[in-house]
This record gives structure tokens, C-alpha cells and sequence, in this order.
């Protein structure tokens, strides 16, 4: 689903025991109602209550500043002045309350994230990969008139569509407008939300989708690729000629769509997304740094081979590629080219591009892993990460703020701690750099 660079949107996915996001119904079939025309409704502003009671999700209260109806009234002026109708607008919000799931989704931070490993397995898995190799078959002149439109190949297309919706099958059934309404009320960002809401009503105003046929994430991710308002707005194509931009119902829009924002996003047709390496024994690890790019050449000087110890794919010398350790230097190494970053824009996360781009060689039998995963080795829970961030400040190597998240600053102190115990320099969170930190 394209959170664009706020990709940490994405944290619409949830831990979840598959390698689905947790979404758990797929969109109804349009009806013949949907031709109907609005009711032309006026809606009177709603009396606000003497008191506002508290938003209660499991043990926590949160304490809004307003009640919903005082904000809906808020929002109603707001979407107006977009230019959003008033009877598409009273019509959308008939019935819409506060979704106190939402809120707990939207606050919550599983405290154990799945190896990647694991999360690959699901993502790759033997069922997802036949079934898309079905799929590349039954759309394959829809898929090659993509192709020809869009520049972008077919296999990344399939892929991205089996990990955002496992074809279709998984779209959401939350209402995008109780979601999105919920989020911009009481989220953690709520001026996201608003525009998001927003970018929605201007979706049912264009006559795409009816609202209650608007479902999707509790983030307000839609349809078979997970586009959210704002993407769709600006991305979504109707592609099967029947005058709606459909991502819900019609594979034809989804993947077209999906093809528009990958090309938009630098997908390269033809070239390799990356390739698996093997490293030198002195390798230097630190040059693992998403900020650093090489050429395929100067990567191959520092003498990076193929798994199987042949040199670098011939024709790629010129491409520019950084060098991903998704397990840290104990698992495999990859080296990642334009069209991983392409799918990074999708969403930004390594594990995701990884998944998407392996799967799509799957589909023709390729996209094995040579190198062994440390399993040996969990990764950190979320505790344990926020207590490695605050050892790493308190020995004056700035991690940045504890929050748990591994970013550009933590991997950097990371580095700077494991030189200091003369280890390679990954920057990847491991138990024994958590033990070390703890008895020094």
C-alpha cells in the first residue's frame, strides 16, 4: 500500500500470524443501487453534551478536547470549502461514529516484530506463489497492455498484489470514512487523517465508489493494492474503460494503478531489482549503510561475488546499488537497485521490497536464498530496543530519541558501540550487544 515517505503510515500492519496485514474481509460486488442518486440531505449542526466523556480503549482513557459531533461540525466546514457537496458529505457521515478499534490499532506497538525470516516464508510461500503464477497467466493480456503503458513488469505487478491483498481475496472491511474520520478526531496525527478524509470524500464525489461500498484498513488503505485517498487521487487509473476507477472490484484498474505509482517511483522495466551477494572475509560492514550507494562495479572492486562465486551480473556495472543486511552480517546480503527503492516508496520497509521483489522471481522459479539466517538469534522486542537506544545515549553514542525504532541515528551509535568491541560494524541490534552494553 503506498504510504509515500509517511510509510511509516504502514503501520496499518499489524503482527499477524499470516504475511497479511490484518484485514479480514475483501469489498461486496457493486449493485444496481450504487446508480442511485444522493438524497439531498441538510444536516443541522448536532448539540454538544454538557461534559466530554473519555474514550475508553481496553485500560486506557483518552480525554478528546471535543466531542466527535463538535468536531464533525468542524470538519463539515472544512470539506465544503474543498468543495465537497453537502449532501455527499451527510450522506458519508450517516451513522458514523468513533471506531474505538481504530484507536486501539492505531496506539498500539506490538512488542515483538517476526524474524524476517518468518516473514518471508509467509510472504513466499508455495501456495501465494502458485497462485500467482495463475494469475500471470488468466490477466496476461491485461498485464502485457500494462506492461506496454507503464514500463513496469508484470511479475513486480502480481507480486504487490499478492502481498497487499493476497490477490483481492484480503481488502479490509472496515468503513474508510469511520477509519479516517476516527484517526483525524482522535489519532496520534491527525492532520494526516484530515487530509486523508478528505482526499476520500473527493473519491465518492467523483462517483468511483458509493460509501458503503468504500471499505478498506483501519488506516483507510483500499482496495486490491492498498492505495490510500490521497494516492488514489493521484495514481488511480480506470483501465478496463468503464468509467470508474474501480481498485476494489477490477483487477484491470488495481494493477494499472499500481503500475502508474511504480513508474511514478523510478521502476526501471527490465532491470533487476538487485541480487544476492556474497562478502569478502575483511569486508567492511559499515559500508551497510542505505546512504551509501556504489556502483555495481565499485561494489564488485570490494570484492562482492555471487552466491555461487562468479562475478556480478554482466551489464549492470554502471547501475547504482546500496548494500542491504537484513539479518545483519551473520545472514544474507543483497545487493539493491532502482527498483527496490521503487518498491520502498510503496512501503517503506526492506523486509516488504524484499518479499515483493523475491516473490516476483518465484513466479519463474528463481528467487532462492543462498545464505543462511542467524536464527539463533531473535530479533530484539520493543522493550528491549528502547533499553539499547538508552544504554547506547547513556555511553555517549547518541542513538537519538527511544523510541524502539531502529533509524539512521540508533544504526549509527550501533556502529560506534560495536568498534568499540572491535566486532563488525552492521548496525544491526543483536542480544549480545544489548548484554555487553548491560554489564559495562
Amino acid at each position: 500500500m503506498p504510504f509515500r515517505n509517511s510509510r511509516h503510515w504502514r503501520l496499518r500492519q499489524l503482527a499477524a500470524a499470516s504475511s497479511l496485514i490484518l484485514l479480514v474481509a475483501c469489498a461486496e460486488k457493486p449493485t444496481a443501487a450504487d446508480a442511485q442518486p444522493l438524497p439531498n440531505l441538510q444536516a443541522a449542526p448536532l448539540a454538544a453534551p454538557a461534559t466530554i466523556a473519555p474514550l475508553t480503549v481496553d485500560n486506557l482513557d483518552i480525554q478528546p478536547t471535543q466531542t466527535f459531533a463538535e468536531w464533525q461540525a468542524g470538519f463539515r466546514v472544512e470539506a465544503l470549502n474543498a468543495g465537497i457537496r453537502a449532501e455527499l458529505f451527510d450522506r458519508a457521515f450517516v451513522g458514523i461514529t468513533p471506531d474505538m478499534s481504530v484507536i486501539k490499532a492505531d496506539r498500539s506497538q506490538p512488542e515483538f516484530s517476526r524474524p524476517v525470516w518468518e516473514y518471508l516464508d509467509g510472504a513466499v510461500s508455495p501456495l501465494r506463489v502458485r497462485k500467482g503464477q495463475a494469475l500471470l497467466t488468466q490477466y496476461a493480456d491485461t498485464l502485457q497492455k500494462i506492461e506496454q503503458r507503464y514500463g513496469v513488469d508484470r511479475q513486480a505487478l502480481v507480486a504487490v498484489w499478492g502481498m497487499e491483498s493476497n490477490f483481492g481475496d484480503f481488502q479490509g472491511n472496515k468503513s474508510v470514512i469511520r477509519s479516517l474520520a476516527t484517526l483525524a478526531y482522535e489519532g496520534r496525527r491527525p492532520a494526516f487523517a484530515n487530509s486523508q478524509l478528505i482526499a476520500a470524500l473527493q473519491i465518492l464525489q467523483q462517483g468511483d465508489i458509493q460509501p458503503e461500498k468504500m471499505l478498506g484498513s483501519w488506516a483507510g488503505a483500499m482496495g486490491q493494492t492498498q492505495f490510500i485517498p490521497t494516492t488514489y487521487n493521484t495514481h488511480a487509473v480506470d483501465f478496463d474503460g468503464d468509467g470508474r476507477r474501480d481498485i476494489w472490484n477490477s483487477p484491470a484498474d488495481a494493477l494499472a494503478s499500481t503500475a502508474h505509482y511504480l513508474q511514478s517511483s523510478g521502476w526501471q522495466k527490465g532491470q533487476p531489482w538487485g541480487f544476492e551477494v556474497r562478502l569478502a572475509d575483511n569486508f567492511d560492514y559499515s559500508l551497510a549503510d542505505g546512504a551509501i550507494r556504489k556502483s555495481v562495479a565499485e561494489w564488485a572492486k570490494l570484492g562482492l561475488k555471487l552466491p555461487n562465486g562468479s562475478n556480478l551480473p554482466a551489464g549492470t556495472e554502471h547501475l547504482s546499488a546500496a548494500l542491504l543486511l537484513p539479518a545483519g552480517y551473520r545472514g544474507p546480503a543483497f545487493l539493491i537497485l532502482d527498483n527496490f527503492r521503487a518498491v520502498l516508496k510503496y512501503n517503506n520497509s526492506s523486509s516488504y521490497a524484499l518479499a515483493v521483489n523475491l516473490l516476483s522471481e518465484r513466479f519463474t522459479g528463481a528467487g532462492l536464498i543462498s545464505g543462511a539466517w542467524p536464527k539463533d538469534d531473535l530479533p530484539l522486542s520493543r522493550s528491549e530496543r528502547i533499553e539499547l537506544q538508552n544504554l547506547l545515549s547513556a555511553r555517549n553514542y547518541d542513538a537519538g530519541t527511544a523510541d524502539g525504532i531502529i533509524g539512521a541515528n540508533t544504526r549509527k551509535a550501533i556502529r560506534s558501540a560495536q568498534q568499540s568491541f572491535g566486532w563488525p560494524a552492521d548496525g544491526y541490534p543483536t542480544h549480545k550487544l544489548l548484554e555487553n552494553l548491560r554489564n559495562q
